[in-house]
């Protein structure tokens, strides 16, 4: 059964619509994240902008029990919570209830699997409501939601996670597999669009492979769920992306809309990380030593899922000594030692780090990033170019995005290849390459940086594209609630 939590986290009974009747639902919007922490985080951030700028909206939340507090700690009190019980399913662990607390990538189709589970909860949930709510708002990776939704007379709009030119350029891969060459064209997009077989995320080359565990949930558990969507909702903003909607958008049912409505975090408010609660390992009090040279430090993260070998973390902390710039690294492996001494300008954490702060901050110039869409968003955002060193996913695509096609960025090499490790002096060489003050390269990527920063804030300002695009969404909805109601039943 589903529960709710109050505005201060107790549980209470399922909530009960303001109102009677199948208008009661017509200001309720239902908001179903997927459990990992790059696709929660938008869409808690989505729900907050909801509550920001459409207050006559009534915002709930479905969670797991264990991704609550989570959940509670980054939404306004306004916004409810209903939690379902996330299902058992061996070998994966009690407990286990977003991919980063997985011990270990083995379990990922196991989890997967088990997220499947959450329809006939979901659909409890769904049946519970006094009136169909006005929208299910949904992660692409919970395509049951879409026939839940239908099955109850609601739309449905998908989240991915991702850009506009990154979903266009998976769908295109999937219904037109790559050609041998250096570089080719993605069929439906813009003629300047050319990537590698390297910039190909490792899901799609796996696409007909009917034996692999995550191909096989993606056609029996998410199948068409995806394209005969209603509309996507999209963390990103029209100058960055809008080349790109005509050519994602034409994978869905014809009446699909793309609404592009971010950067997510900035429509919320981009409210600063608590600084006593969020910065345990006092990140910005040892940047605040550093800003007597602007822009001199450069942050390192590969977010909370990438695994990377002692060997590529030894090599990458020589190569930052190396390149004599001061540094703050975000270190995921608990039991790695750096082989050489950070010394007094380098800071490797292991706790938590509040990123979009230390990225806003003014001691920071650049961004080693895995490139996952959540990490390019606040980079550019806060007008910082970035040393893409993708990861896994849809993260070579972004990587191409940001450094080929925005220029905001240069990309890492291996000298082996894809997978390959990279050596301390090719990290030496691009620290410098997008740090040194001279270099005419970093000067490039860091004017582009600082185009994407203004047009982000500007997206989300008054009259903005984001801003505008999430008021008229809400609009269009409303405006034909009633006909689909009506439809329904």
């Amino acid at each position: 059964m589903a529960i709710t939590a109050t505005t201060d986290g107790a549980a209470a009974p399922t909530h009960a619509a303001n109102g009677t009747g199948n208008q009661a639902g017509r200001d309720h919007v239902v908001v179903f994240p997927f459990m990992a922490k790059g696709h929660t985080l938008p869409l808690l951030h989505f729900a907050t902008a909801l509550t920001e700028h459409q207050k006559n909206l009534r915002i709930t939340v479905v969670v797991t029990p264990a991704n609550l507090a989570f959940a509670r700690s980054r939404l306004p009190a306004s916004v409810r919570l209903a939690v379902l019980p996330f299902p058992s399913l061996p070998p994966l662990p009690s407990g286990v209830e977003s991919t980063d607390t997985l011990p270990g990538p083995d379990l990922y189709p196991t989890f997967l699997r088990a997220t499947a589970l959450l329809r006939e909860p979901f659909a409890e949930l769904m049946a519970s409501l006094p009136a169909p709510p006005l929208v299910l708002v949904s992660d692409f990776f919970l395509g049951f939601t879409h026939r839940v939704a239908a099955d109850a007379g609601v739309r449905r709009i998908v989240f991915h996670g991702m850009s506009c030119f990154s979903m266009a350029a998976c769908k295109s891969l999937i219904t037109s597999p790559p050609p041998s060459g250096a570089s080719f064209h993605l069929s439906r997009m813009p003629e300047h669009v050319r990537i590698t077989a390297a910039d190909v995320p490792d899901t799609i080359a796996k696409i007909r492979d009917a034996e692999d565990p995550v191909t096989r949930f993606l056609i029996d558990d998410i199948g068409e769920s995806d394209a005969r969507s209603w509309g996507v909702l999209v963390n990103s903003f029209a100058m960055l992306d809008e080349d790109y909607v005509s050519a994602f958008i034409s994978f869905y049912q014809p009446d699909a809309r793309a609404w592009l409505v971010g950067p997510l975090f900035l429509a919320a408010g981009d409210v600063p990380e608590r600084v006593g609660e969020q910065d345990p390992e006092g990140c910005l009090a040892w940047l605040d030593e550093m800003a007597e040279r602007s822009e001199s430090v450069i942050y390192v993260s590969f977010g909370t899922q990438a695994h990377v070998s002692d060997e590529q973390l030894d090599e990458l902390a020589r190569g930052l000594v190396q390149s004599g710039h001061p540094f703050l690294w975000a270190v995921r492996s608990g039991t790695w030692s750096p082989p050489v001494d950070a010394g007094p300008h380098g800071r490797i954490v292991r706790g938590w780090i509040p990123q979009r702060s230390v990225l806003a901050h003014p001691a920071v110039g650049g961004f080693v990033s895995h490139c996952g869409w959540n990490s390019v968003m606040e980079s550019l955002a806060a007008g910082k170019p970035v040393l893409a060193w993708p990861q896994m996913a849809e993260q070579h695509l972004n990587a191409h995005h940001v450094t080929h096609i925005i220029g905001a960025g240069v990309r890492i090499t291996a000298a082996g290849g894809v997978g390959a490790v990279v050596d301390r002096a090719e990290v030496e060489r691009k620290v410098r390459r997008l740090m040194d003050a001279g270099d005419a390269d970093g000067q490039k990527m860091r004017a582009k940086a600082a185009w994407a920063q203004k047009a982000a804030r500007s997206a989300v300002s008054d009259g903005g594209t984001s801003r505008v695009a999430l008021l008229k969404l809400v609009v269009e909805l409303q405006g034909t609630y009633c006909d689909v109601i009506k439809d329904h039943s």
